[in-house]
Parts: structure tokens; C-alpha cells; sequence
């Protein structure tokens, strides 16, 4: 994958070119005169299959007038608070991009499917995207296998009132992998590092994560204090699950829960092998991604709830985290929408689980500090 600059929006003002009024919004967009992305309620718009809005006959899943709510409902602006109703509990959103697509080549955005985020997503769309919620605090995520994007990334946070960490990549098989971490860590905002991640999901040996150069690299990594974040397929779980019982000193964060097939239905043998990765102590798993393993057209809450509820009984509440996967998720749903599906998938769990699920897990296992806006990693 070759690079042509090695920053994200180096050179650019902070707000895109098409922004402002009279410019037709990208779906992550919000504002009055806007065109409605289908995850968005509103006059004119195509409902979403599971939407509950003015004009759509309500699914027995759905919210709306007449309609008692499920735990599992949530659809963006459903239900509006009551205005004595407490503040919402503060969010980190543990996982999410930016990209540039004129700094780095994106072959994975190619695939048809993802056409309408084929654009540029920098800091000025993420503030947008999340203004209104409850996130003060996000952790942004590797797209590419470069080192340079990781530098690019961690300036961008060391400059961010909102991205905490970032989670970024650098060659595990390299025999100098200690160096080079100590490297990302000294560069400008080199404190916001917070894990490594490699597109494993991508390597055609399922056993990549059991090759000895990687095992000699995530002792590194363990030796750094930084956490792994495995992306991976249902079938690399059990190396996975093999790699995680070498290095019981490394943190490893299974993001997407291990993209289970939510649109077959199927849950086996995806649950068996999740089951045995959180039987680990230093695994934690991401609730993300779901929408977008789904019918992307046709996802329902009641639809993602099984692999949910699969996630939260493997794990346990306290070793679970959400993340929006924004913004892969538009395809399927908007920010809000994400998010308001994941607290209701959650609907089960008391006042300390949700908080944990919503904030505290990440705040740990990332060694984000837990107070407020501008969150930093602990040094």
C-alpha cells in the first residue's frame, strides 16, 4: 500500500471544502436542509426496514406512538428525553478511522458495498459526527498497514480535544520491534499510543498469529505496556485464543467480536470459538461492527441481539467495550443510530455494567484517564 503524504489533512482547512450550507451532507453530517442519509428520520426520506417514524407501519420491534418498548429497540430519536430526564452517561467510542485517501491508498474501500464512504473522513467530520452524544472521548484506529499513518495519527490526536488514543501499526516480525515502538512513542503525540494492530483478517495463514517472529513482537508489545487489537475472521479465532494463552502479560482486544455471520443467522461455530477466547483473563472484546456483518439494508435490533447477548455472556459486562466502527458503519447506520442500538442491545445490564460497557472498560484497558473531554492515556 504506497503513501503519498504523510499526514491526514496536513495543508488543509479544518472543515472540508463542501461544508457548510447549501452543500448536500455526507451521511455523518447533521443540520437543518440537509439531505436525509436512509439511517435518518425526517420528511422525504426512505425509511430503514426497522425504522419507526411518520408514514412507516411499526414493526412489533420498532418504537413509536402506541408502542410499548422492547429492551431491545433503538432507533436514533425514538424516544425523546424528557427534559427533567438525568444527563446520558459519558461514552468512549473505543473504535473508530480517519482517513485521507490523498495520504494513503485504501484498496479496501473499493469494494462496491462501501461506496458511500469512498471519501475523505478527518478530524472536523468525526466532531460533527459525534456532536450531540454523550462521547467525550474516542480511541482511533489503524486502516493501513504503515507506520507513517500511525505518526500522522498520533499528531492528529496530540491536537484532538476529543481522540484519547490511538491504536496504530507497526511491524510485529521486524527484528527491531522494540525500537520502533519506543519510536511512535517519542514522536508528537506519541503519549495518546495506546495498542497496535495488524489487518490479520487479510494474512492466508490462519496461523499467523503463532509464527515466532509475531510471538517475538507481541512480547515486545506486552514489554511496552501496549494492548493488541486483533481483527481477525471466525476461523483465525482459535489462533487467537492460542496466541492470547502465550502472552498471558499482553492485553489483547478482540475487535467487531470477531465478525461473527450476523447476515446467515448462524451463531456456531462462531460462539464455541468466542467462548474459548474469553475464557482468557487478558481478553476483552469490542461490541462493534455488527451492523456492518449484517443485511446492511435490512439489520434489525432484534436481528443483531443474539450475537449480543453471545458477547456479553462470553465476556462478562466488565470486559466488554463499545465502539462505533464509524465510519465503516454508514453503509448500514448512522453515528447515532450506532449508538443508540448499543445501548439498547446492553438494555439488560444494571448501572455499573452499562457504565463499564460505555466507558469504564476502555478507560482501563486502554489506560485512557477517565476524566472528561480531552482525555489523555496515562504516561
Amino acid at each position: 500500500m504506497s503513501a503519498r503524504h504523510p499526514h491526514p489533512g496536513a495543508g488543509r482547512p479544518p472543515e472540508r471544502p463542501d461544508a457548510g450550507a447549501g452543500r448536500r451532507a455526507h451521511p455523518s453530517d447533521g443540520g437543518a436542509g440537509r439531505t436525509p442519509h436512509p439511517s435518518d428520520g425526517g420528511a422525504g426520506h426512505t425509511p430503514h426496514p426497522s425504522d419507526a417514524r411518520a408514514g412507516h407501519t411499526p414493526h412489533p420491534s420498532d418504537g413509536g406512538a402506541g408502542h410499548t418498548p422492547h429492551p431491545s429497540d433503538a432507533r436514533a430519536g425514538h424516544t425523546p428525553p424528557r427534559p427533567d430526564a438525568p444527563p446520558a452517561p459519558r461514552v468512549v467510542d473505543a473504535h473508530h478511522h480517519l482517513w485521507d485517501r490523498s495520504a494513503f491508498d485504501l484498496p479496501w474501500l473499493d469494494d462496491p458495498a462501501l461506496e458511500p464512504i469512498r471519501r475523505d473522513f478527518l478530524p472536523a467530520d468525526l466532531a460533527r459526527a459525534t456532536a450531540g452524544t454523550p462521547v467525550d472521548a474516542t480511541v482511533l484506529v489503524q486502516t493501513v498497514c504503515d507506520t507513517r499513518e500511525t505518526l500522522a495519527f498520533l499528531a492528529t490526536a496530540g491536537a484532538s480535544p476529543l481522540i484519547a488514543g490511538v491504536v496504530g501499526w507497526t511491524d510485529l516480525t521486524a527484528p527491531g520491534v522494540a525500537d520502533d515502538l519506543a519510536a511512535l512513542r517519542g514522536a508528537p503525540g506519541g503519549d495518546r499510543l495506546v495498542g497496535i494492530r495488524h489487518q490479520v483478517q487479510e494474512e492466508p495463514d490462519p496461523g499467523w498469529l503463532l509464527r515466532p517472529d509475531v510471538g517475538r513482537g507481541l512480547t515486545a508489545l506486552g514489554a511496552a505496556g501496549l494492548v493488541y487489537d486483533l481483527v481477525v475472521r471466525p476461523h483465525q479465532l482459535p489462533a487467537a485464543r492460542a496466541a492470547a494463552a502465550r502472552h498471558p502479560g499482553v492485553r489483547f482486544v478482540l475487535d467487531h467480536a470477531g465478525k461473527p455471520p450476523v447476515a446467515t443467522g448462524r451463531l456456531t461455530p462462531w460462539a464455541e470459538e468466542l467462548r474459548a477466547f474469553a475464557a482468557l483473563p487478558n481478553t476483552t472484546c469490542k461490541l462493534s461492527g455488527l451492523v456492518s456483518e449484517a443485511d446492511r439494508d435490512a439489520w434489525t435490533v432484534a436481528g443483531l441481539a443474539p450475537y449480543a447477548d453471545t458477547v456479553l455472556d462470553a465476556f462478562g459486562p466488565g470486559r466488554v467495550m463499545f465502539g462505533s466502527d464509524w465510519p465503516v458503519c454508514l453503509p448500514a447506520a448512522g453515528y447515532t443510530e450506532v449508538l443508540d442500538t448499543a445501548r439498547a442491545l446492553t438494555a439488560r445490564l444494571d448501572p455499573g455494567e452499562r457504565e463499564a460497557f460505555l466507558a469504564a472498560t476502555a478507560t482501563r484497558v486502554y489506560g485512557l484517564r477517565p476524566a472528561g473531554p480531552g482525555a489523555l492515556p496515562r504516561t
